[in-house]
């Protein structure tokens, strides 16, 4: 496709959101004026394009929010155009379609292609809209790393870093105890946030969806590091993780969101069985949000300017219905088909996985 073709695009931040956000933002903004293409951003995610909601976006809207945390346009993870919840007069709820208002308010604006940013919710959306012509480019996102196609997703380091200075914190506080502290983060079903943050803060106990664990085991290394001697005890969660022959901690149903079952209490619940099988002092703590928010770390303001200019670039040689990745460290790009719906794992055999437990980190198994 020739550069001329292109005059004018769009740009989304999607699904929750996370730091690093802005950087791409910024770098695709920055790219785009160097091209002579207009950009527009598009305000609370997928909602803005159903309501019409977007405002233009200029070297001047985007300078100095490299380190800015968050996103400037608004995200929604609840607004899926083509499945959006109306509230009807009985209090319940209805789906309703509503991707033509996007098309529609898409032509309005003139745009001659999208850059979404976001996970794999976002990137099913994306793809549901390039089947209709849209012209889509889309750029991975999330904190959990669970995005598959690509080695990394921006946001991811950054969230590790900040469990990890958390974890820091706790050791002291649980040394002068005496106590285990159960630590529980975020990750839904993929454990790539766990284990690299308890790597990262010394966790001595790693709890991940993908390896169902014995609470007896648990509390055995517990038990095993005060026999020795050792002061207090640190336990790493994921938000998903369970028990062999258990199932997943749910915290509440939200009936209105496209993501309905929403993960929380596994480390309360840990922390509680601890004690009883131990009789040592156990605490838990929920990192939850906090990971998300921020300024971003300087692996992740790199890799989310790669990602912006990779995108842009992308859409100038008219690789649409593709994502912009990260393989074997080079930008690239995969089919945003092969994306939604599927979850990236972190394999038993991993390289992570197999360093820690030859350092003696628990799996509880």
């Amino acid at each position: 496709m020739s550069r001329t073709r292109i005059k004018k695009i769009g740009i989304i931040t999607a699904g929750g959101d996370c730091p690093g956000l802005n950087a791409v933002i910024r770098a695709v903004v920055k790219s785009a004026i160097r091209e002579g293409i207009e950009v527009l951003g598009i305000m609370d995610g997928f909602l803005g394009t159903v309501e019409g909601s977007a405002r233009p976006l200029t070297g001047q809207n985007v300078s100095n929010i490299l380190v800015l945390g968050g996103t400037i346009l608004g995200s929604s993870n609840k607004d899926n155009p083509f499945g959006m919840f109306q509230k009807e007069v009985s209090g319940k709820f209805r789906v309703v379609d509503k991707s033509a208002h996007s098309l529609r308010h898409f032509k309005e604006w003139g745009l001659d292609a999208l850059v979404v940013l976001g996970g794999d919710g976002s990137m099913t959306i994306s793809s549901l809209f390039a089947k209709k012509g849209v012209r889509i480019v889309g750029v991975p996102k999330t904190i959990d790393n669970d995005l598959v196609g690509t080695e990394q997703t921006f946001g991811h380091d950054t969230a590790v870093h900040v469990a990890a200075e958390a974890i820091d914190r706790l050791h002291t506080t649980a040394d002068s105890h005496h106590r285990a502290m159960v630590v529980e983060v975020m990750g839904r079903t993929a454990g790539w946030l766990a284990l690299r943050a308890g790597l990262a803060g010394g966790g001595d106990v790693i709890l991940i969806p993908e390896i169902g664990y014995d609470e007896k085991k648990v509390a055995e290394a517990v038990r095993k590091r005060h026999g020795l001697g050792k002061k207090s005890s640190i336990i790493i969660v994921a938000e998903g993780a369970h028990p062999r022959k258990g199932k997943i901690v749910v915290d509440r149903v939200v009936e209105n969101s496209p993501e309905k079952i929403r993960l929380g209490g596994v480390g309360k619940q840990l922390a509680d069985n601890l004690e009883k099988l131990t009789g040592i002092e156990t605490r838990s703590v929920v990192l939850g949000h906090v990971v998300r928010g921020g300024t971003p770390t300087s692996f992740d303001r790199i890799l989310a300017t790669r990602f912006g200019v990779k995108a842009m670039e992308m859409v100038l040689q008219g690789k649409f219905g593709q994502m912009a990745a990260l393989v074997k460290g080079e930008m690239s790009s995969v089919p945003l088909s092969k994306i939604g719906g599927k979850v990236r794992t972190v394999p038993l055999n991993h390289e992570l996985v197999l360093a820690a437990k030859k350092i003696g980190v628990s799996f509880g198994v």
